[in-house]
């Protein structure tokens, strides 16, 4: 009886789990992707992405001056190099007419070096060296050493330039690699929620924008790119970067800028926001990593994002900087 009882009291309790089991709620199906959230991260991907070109921008800039000042230190080191042969046959000379009827092989061994600076330290060491205008050589070995710390700088320098290069690349694939998932994100949303979120900001296009001057034929570039996609880094004629398109459109004006918005910032005088005119440069975020075209009626043009291109927003659609009139 009492083995019976146990076996009844098992049944119970498996019966019991077997119920608690069947009413345990089941996993909630997976939320969709929330249109704020989707909307954020979209938003920072883009602006990270953005901050990462334009850095890249600003080392390619540095790279060209550097390489340009490699060129030039190159020819220097090519002058200096003839004027060094020069100066050794011009010793080499003079000692052997010094040594004149004396064992001459011991003075060859002596002078005759392809090391510059090997040569100068033997002779210093010659009492011939004395007779000489050693003041020549002082110059030379004080110019020669100048010339050599300047080029290993300068070439230490454009060897970090090109590894920041590189570590920007890889940061801008990382975050390729985000906007790819962000991408996924907003192939999820509903279409008409995509179409939200990619139009935000955006303002009709005027018809007509009075801009005067040199300023008029940049704002006239800048204009009829509207609707042409954001690719980093170009710089047209099909897409643009921010910097790329205010470059190009003053360009039409015979106004040269360089392809870097940080470096845009510093092309002209500063404009107060009440003294905006068509065709002023506006700036955006701190430190400056988006550069757009003043259209008026607090308006800007600007080549925005991968996902929106080229368009027009309104003048505090991002976080204001400064404004700068180039010309």
């Amino acid at each position: 009886m009492q083995n019976g009882r146990k076996r009844f009291i098992t049944i119970l309790s498996g019966c019991a789990m077997i119920a608690a089991v069947g009413f345990m709620p089941s996993s909630p199906a997976q939320a969709q992707p929330d249109i704020d959230d989707v909307q954020a991260r979209v938003d920072r991907l883009y602006h990270e992405a953005e901050q990462a070109s334009e850095r890249y921008n600003d080392a390619k800039l540095e790279l060209q001056e550097l390489t340009s000042d490699l060129g030039s230190l190159r020819a220097d080191q090519g002058r200096q190099d003839q004027e060094l042969e020069a100066v050794q046959n011009q010793v080499q000379d003079s000692v052997v007419r010094q040594y004149e009827g004396q064992n001459l092989s011991a003075v060859g061994q002596v002078v005759v070096s392809d090391d510059p600076e090997a040569f100068l330290s033997q002779l210093s060491t010659m009492s011939a060296f004395n007779d000489m205008q050693s003041q020549l050589f002082d110059d030379y070995a004080t110019e020669l050493k100048a010339l050599d710390i300047r080029r290993a700088a300068t070439e230490k320098r454009a060897a970090q330039v090109a590894e920041t290069q590189k570590r920007l690349a890889e940061e801008k694939a990382t975050i390729d690699d985000k906007l790819a998932e962000a991408q996924d994100l907003l192939g999820d949303l509903k279409a008409e929620e995509r179409e939200a979120i990619l139009s935000r900001g955006e303002v009709r296009v005027p018809s007509d924008v009075p801009a005067s001057g040199r300023a008029a034929a940049a704002v006239s570039y800048a204009m009829a790119q509207v609707g042409k996609a954001y690719v980093y880094g170009a710089a047209g004629p099909s897409a643009f970067d921010c910097s790329g398109l205010t470059m190009m459109a003053w360009a039409q004006a015979g106004v040269a800028l360089p392809h870097s918005s940080s470096a845009q910032y510093s092309s002209g005088p500063h404009v107060a926001e009440s003294d905006l005119q068509p065709g002023d440069l506006v700036f955006y975020y701190s430190p400056i990593s988006h550069v757009g075209m003043y259209i008026g009626n607090g308006m800007i043009v600007n080549a925005e994002n991968p996902g929106s291109g080229v368009r027009v927003t309104s003048l505090h659609a991002m976080p204001y900087v400064g404004a700068v009139r180039p010309g």
